[in-house]
């Protein structure tokens, strides 16, 4: 069945990410159809349902990213469908969207992450800096992704104006003890870690949108720069962050090493980047996956399932 396979290939949608989903989606497409799938691409728009019943695609391959798509809504609506698709379930790509509930399960499993609080937008009030946690502090949006809405706060002042930029936009965000160090990320594929990718901002402080999208806005090196005992504890905590939130086919842990050598969680992206400038399609080629591979592996994942399914 594998390679006669109809693969319908979502991308787009309406978040703030549209335009990375679309060049994630172009490049999946592209492989499906250089290795011989019946591909075609699908916009998560408002015929998005009746595309889906058009086109009886054997599986779909989620190329969708933030709300909608990594959030346990387009899930959702294939298992409704029963169609089987790529990456995680709904249960987990929800979990592993809302930072706050992820950060609560890493620390009640023990999995090192800094030290946070949660604070409401949509009151009318805006916050008070926390008594209970240090400046500098990173500001992040309960949901989203691709470092969307992330500022660094290191006065009273910037909490200010980043309380209330923020407010515009989201009505949840988390503050999080800063960590001076290095940013680094490592996949899993299937049920393996793949080698640590060390992430280099060459513009900016942090691995901002910027830094994660634009041509030269950062560098990659794998392997990491790291001994073996750091690079075999981070792909041990990868694991088993990939293994407490449920998730499935791949994702991407992203770290940050304190000047000691110690690994912080940052997050958990359950449906990693595919662009020409992503970090899972560097890790898996450094393991000789290219990223044809990795496509065509990804699809058999979902196959399986939908195998499993018409089985049962």
């Amino acid at each position: 069945m594998k390679r006669n396979a109809k693969v319908a290939v979502a991308m787009g949608g309406s978040s703030a990410e549209r335009e990375i989903s679309i060049q994630s989606g172009t490049m999946i497409l592209r492989a499906l159809q250089s290795l011989g799938y019946d591909a075609k691409s699908i916009d998560y728009d408002e015929r998005f349902v009746d595309a889906m019943r058009e086109l009886k695609p054997d599986i779909v391959f989620n190329a969708l990213h933030g709300p909608g798509g990594e959030d346990g809504h387009v899930q959702a609506l294939l298992e409704y469908l029963s169609i089987a698709y790529t990456g995680s379930g709904v249960e987990a790509a929800a979990l592993s969207m809302d930072k706050h509930l992820t950060k609560k399960l890493l620390a009640a499993e023990g999995l090192p992450t800094a030290a946070w609080d949660l604070f409401e937008l949509s009151g009318g009030t805006l916050p008070l800096l926390p008594g209970s946690l240090d400046l500098p502090l990173v500001v992040k949006p309960r949901f989203e992704g691709s470092a969307l809405g992330v500022v660094i706060v290191r006065t009273h002042e910037q909490w200010t104006t980043a309380m209330l930029n923020a407010s515009k936009t989201y009505s949840e965000v988390l503050a999080e003890e800063f960590v001076d160090g290095r940013e680094f990320t490592c996949g899993v594929l299937g049920e393996e870690a793949l080698p640590i990718v060390e992430i280099v901002p060459n513009r900016d402080e942090f691995y901002t949108y910027e830094a994660k999208y634009q041509p030269g806005g950062s560098t990659h090196i794998v392997p990491a720069r790291i001994d073996e005992d750091l690079a075999a504890r981070m792909q041990m905590l990868a694991l088993s962050a990939h293994r407490l939130i449920g998730l499935r086919d791949c994702s991407r842990t992203d770290f940050i090493v304190s000047r000691d050598n110690r690994p912080y969680i940052l997050e958990i992206n359950s449906l990693p980047g595919m662009t020409p400038t992503s970090l899972l399609p560097d890790a898996a080629a450094a393991v000789g996956i290219s990223f044809e591979a990795l496509v065509d592996r990804l699809v058999g994942y979902a196959l399986e399932r939908a195998e499993t399914r018409d089985a049962a």
